[in-house]
């Protein structure tokens, strides 16, 4: 909910300023399952209409179907279903404006939200047709990925892509409240965990060192198991803090700075080479690999300064060794730096601002002062390290698949899959030859949920970091 204080003043000449302050207000709950009959939350919210609007993908309805119409059966609410298609190439003003007619065939009345569960992609899309539904409509979201619940549900960012460019229309629309169920892991495959497990190493390495010390204790359990939800119960309340505790930092660091004005971001980290880096390969990366090698590229440059030491740098890589995610890739080259540099730049205001640990996992710095000769030396260190230690650096399960994409990869790879409007060669590869399109980014599967899908455009991070 909002509400903004405004005031009107006039000056000599006869001119009027208006100055406005909006409030915001919305909700983060834990339930779990959120769609149990015993958790009585969500369904008190729909009470008022005893009707729901409910938009879903095509991966994770068939999944959760059954038990979302016991649960609103119980409470007498009668259920609508608009089912979206899944994958990158739908996240377009098509399937927006499939939503917005899904809306007003339902007759939403503008107070009313719209349920909205799945993955990012989906929560993207249907939280931009109802930040345009009436010019603003509510909308309650349930993330059932782990990077949605992680990093996805803190942001108010919602948007679709346009023709060749990656979230470049949207909003920032604020869901009335979020519902955070981490027993969707259940569901999620151990490659779309490791996937989310990389958010999480994002935001412990640069802010929160209670949870990067649980991250390196638990890690490979955790994402083997689902944190917990595929066996491995005894490191579900390790999880379940880990997760808490990274949802709250990140709500700590971003909430001041909703709309993105300050450009000193501490959850950046990871975000600065990987929007180019991702969809270099002929098969695009998974998000999480991305900002991985990002990150471990950061954590050489910061040892190189002697930011952290070896026993830290050493941790570090231990830990995403052992989780299964990437270091290093072929195409992570001087080049790629160099080009990914300045475009990250041109976001940043004309500065690096790249993240890095300061002295200890958990804090943050900034550089502002490093010469493409020191990045590239460094790079040379990086890949030496890493194929020394760890081979070709390559993770499990890198790269996206049908889910991802909403088509199969071969047919993505030779530009045969279509979202109607744009051929998919043309959201393939950015970066390298100076003109950055658009991305895919990862966080889905193919028998599973829709994920979060993110990446840049023109060098910028476009998810909830």
């Amino acid at each position: 909910m909002s509400d903004l204080t405004a005031k009107v003043s006039k000056d000599s000449k006869g001119s009027l300023t208006v100055e406005g302050y909006e409030a915001l207000k919305y909700h983060f709950h834990y339930p779990s399952p959120v769609f149990d009959v015993k958790h009585e939350k969500l369904a008190s919210i729909y009470e008022r209409w005893q009707r729901v609007l409910i938009v879903m993908d095509t991966n994770v309805h068939p999944i959760y179907k059954d038990q979302i119409e016991t649960y609103f059966k119980h409470y007498n609410i009668e259920i609508t279903w608009k089912i979206i298609n899944g994958g990158e190439i739908h996240k377009t003003m098509d399937t927006m404006l499939e939503i917005v007619d899904a809306m007003d065939a339902f007759g939403t009345v503008r107070t009313e939200p719209t349920l909205v569960v799945g993955g990012g992609l989906v929560t993207d899309v249907a939280g931009y047709a109802c930040a345009s539904y009436r010019r603003s409509s509510n909308f309650i979201r349930v993330p059932t990925t782990l990077i949605g619940l992680i990093d996805a549900s803190v942001s108010i960012k919602v948007g679709i892509n346009h023709r060749k460019l990656k979230n470049r229309l949207g909003a920032y629309h604020a869901p009335l409240h979020t519902f955070l169920d981490f027993s969707f892991l259940k569901t999620l495959p151990v490659g779309q965990v490791r996937n989310g497990f990389a958010e999480l190493v994002k935001i412990a390495s640069v802010g929160d060192k209670a949870v990067w010390d649980l991250l390196v204790k638990h890690g490979k359990q955790l994402v083997q198991t689902g944190f917990g939800y595929n066996g491995g119960e005894e490191v579900r309340e390790p999880g379940k803090e880990i997760c808490h505790r990274g949802i709250e930092t990140m709500l700590e660091l971003e909430s001041p700075n909703l709309h993105e004005l300050g450009l000193d971001r501490v959850i950046a980290f990871g975000h600065t080479w990987s929007p180019t880096l991702e969809l270099s390969p002929r098969i695009p990366l998974r998000h999480g690999h991305a900002i991985t090698i990002d990150m471990a590229y950061s954590i050489t440059l910061a040892h190189s300064r002697g930011m952290i030491n070896d026993a830290q740098r050493d941790e570090w890589f231990g830990l995403v060794s052992s989780v299964g995610l990437s270091m290093d890739h072929d195409l992570f080259t001087e080049e790629m730096i160099a080009v990914a540099t300045e475009a990250i730049k041109k976001t940043r205001d004309g500065k690096q601002r790249f993240a890095v640990p300061d002295g200890a996992f958990g804090k943050c710095k900034f550089l502002n002062d490093v010469p493409i000769s020191e990045l590239q030396s460094v790079l040379k260190t990086h890949k030496a390290f890493v194929k020394e230690r760890y081979g070709s650096g390559e993770g499990q399960e890198a790269y996206v698949d049908a889910g991802d994409l909403g088509a199969e990869p071969e047919a993505y790879a030779k530009g045969k899959a279509t979202d109607g409007e744009e051929p998919a060669e043309s959201l393939k590869r950015n970066g390298i030859n100076g003109v950055q399109k658009a991305a895919v980014g990862a966080g889905a599967v193919p028998v599973d949920h829709s994920g979060h899908v993110t990446n840049g455009i023109t060098g910028t991070a476009e998810c909830g970091c």
